[in-house]
This record gives C-alpha cells, sequence and structure tokens, in this order.
C-alpha cells in the first residue's frame, strides 16, 4: 500500500482514483451527481487538477457507493478497490454439507492440496479411518444411499492417503477416543465388539501409515477447536454442521495454520505415542 503523508499527494490520489471508479462504472459528473444527491459542480471539483480538497466522510461514502468501490481505496488507505463486503465474499465460500455434495467436495479438496500436508481437527473420529461397521451405525438414522455414499467417500480418501500424495496430521481431543473405547456419550449404542474392531484396526492403521499419517491427542480442558481442515497453504475449511465455510485469504488460511501446529505442539499424547495409547484404552475397557 502507497504511504502517503503528503496532502496534496493525498488530493491527487482521491482525484485519480475517482476519475478511474467513474470510467470503470460508465458515469460522468452529472450522473453521479445525481446519484448522490448533489451539484454537479461538487464533483467538478472534487476533480479539478490543482485542487488539494479532500472532501468530507460523507461525501466519501456516498461517491464510493455509487461507484461500488470502497471508501479507503479512494483515499488511498487500501490497494483494493472492492468493497469489505466484497472482499469477504471473495475470501469465504459457504457451501452446504449435504452428504452426496459434502463427499464430492472434500475429495476434490484434496485432490488440489496434493503435495501439501493437510491438518484436520474431526468433529468426531475421521471417517476415512473408521470401520465399515461404525459408518453403517453412524449413517444408519439417514435414508437412501447415504450409508454406501459415506464409505465409498471414506474409502477413497483413505486409498488417497495410502498413495502417499499428502501427509496428513489429525488432532483430536483426549476425550473423543475415550468416550469411543468406553462406549459412552454419542458412542452409547454402538457395540462393543464393533468398537473394538475400530481401536484395533486405528492401531494398525497408525502404525502403517506412520509419518505421513500422524494422530495426535490434546486436552480439551486446556485447549479448544471447532472441526476444521486447512489443505497446505490454499485453503482452510471450518464444518459448522449444515455447512462448510471455506477460506482461501492468506491470512486467514496462516491464522487456522498456527492453530493446528499449536494443538499438534501442546498435545499429551504425541503421534509416535498413539498406538500405545490405543493400546492402553483397549486394556482399561477389555476390548
Amino acid at each position: 500500500m502507497m504511504d502517503i503523508h503528503d496532502k496534496r499527494a493525498r488530493a491527487d490520489l482521491f482525484r485519480d482514483r475517482l476519475a478511474t471508479a467513474m470510467q470503470n462504472a460508465g458515469s460522468n459528473q452529472s450522473a453521479l451527481a445525481r446519484q448522490i444527491g448533489t451539484d454537479r459542480s461538487t464533483i467538478s471539483q472534487l476533480l479539478r487538477p490543482a485542487t488539494t480538497r479532500l472532501p468530507n466522510a460523507h461525501l466519501v461514502g456516498s461517491c464510493a457507493q455509487a461507484l461500488g468501490v470502497s471508501c479507503d481505496w479512494l483515499l488511498g488507505l487500501s490497494d483494493r478497490p472492492e468493497p469489505a463486503a466484497d472482499l469477504l465474499a471473495g475470501a469465504m465460500r459457504q457451501s452446504h454439507a449435504e452428504r452426496a455434495t459434502a463427499d464430492e467436495q472434500i475429495y476434490e479438496w484434496h485432490r488440489e492440496s496434493e503435495g501439501f500436508k493437510i491438518r484436520h481437527v474431526p468433529a468426531l473420529l475421521p471417517d476415512m479411518l473408521k470401520t465399515r461397521a461404525v459408518l453403517e451405525w453412524e449413517y444408519e438414522p439417514h435414508l437412501g444411499r447415504t450409508i454406501e455414499q459415506a464409505i465409498g467417500a471414506a474409502h477413497d480418501r483413505l486409498e488417497w492417503l495410502k498413495g502417499g500424495r499428502s501427509d496428513y496430521e489429525i488432532a483430536m481431543p483426549l476425550y473423543e477416543l475415550d468416550s469411543f473405547a468406553a462406549g459412552t456419550g454419542y458412542y452409547a449404542t454402538l457395540p462393543k465388539e464393533v468398537r473394538s474392531r475400530q481401536i484395533h484396526d486405528l492401531i494398525a492403521l497408525s502404525q502403517a501409515l506412520y509419518p505421513r499419517l500422524r494422530i495426535c491427542l490434546f486436552d480439551a480442558r486446556r485447549l479448544y477447536s471447532a472441526p476444521l481442515t486447512v489443505y497446505g497453504p490454499l485453503l482452510a475449511v471450518l464444518y459448522i454442521g449444515q455447512s462448510f465455510l471455506a477460506f482461501r485469504d492468506t491470512e486467514r488460511v496462516r491464522s487456522f495454520t498456527d492453530h493446528c501446529d499449536h494443538l499438534v505442539k501442546e498435545a499429551e499424547v504425541s503421534a509416535r505415542d498413539f498406538p500405545d495409547h490405543l493400546q492402553s484404552l483397549a486394556r482399561t475397557y477389555d476390548l
């Protein structure tokens, strides 16, 4: 962004940007004056080459709104002409998380980020690591092809991971696996034999795929995270139940990346110790 201290330089920049915005909008002095409810002479003064006058905030805001640009850009405080709402819309997309379309979108994000580390904080156990029995139990209340869609999508992502296309780092709260092993809370109706098979399958996967797959556990009494996935430097996605919020602006992606890295750094159970922790849970709950 240009650093402007001189009043004349700022007025020159405002005049140039106002003229540019008018040209891009297909407007002229008379049309702009009518839009914002002022005299043509007022606009003419703002565009006069020798003037050092800057308009008041109300006039700047009216011009910006009429021409579809931001006040900050007209005044030289930003290099982006888009209004804030348009910048936010460009940086964030909201997608409906309906089963089939969500699975397709998630897999596309994985392919897009091939070669980059993927950081993931799941809402529950990650789908791609669940056994078929767990997925069938979980999606039983849904109708139609939901179960087969879920199983197929989970299998595709696991095969993608096994292909070594990206490193995958997963951070989960300690209570999630403890609740799963104990069969409490969300997992209260999940049969013990299904939980046992899942725990031992997860032990085998975490050992076979390490270090491409790294799973750590953090203490939710000290740390908190909403469900999210960061696809390398390209994209950060928050899951809010019925929708995904996808961010592509660099600052937001970096912020979510730092958050995930902090969870890993402060983890109570490291990725290297994860299989031993599962073995301990299996012994504790006789799985």
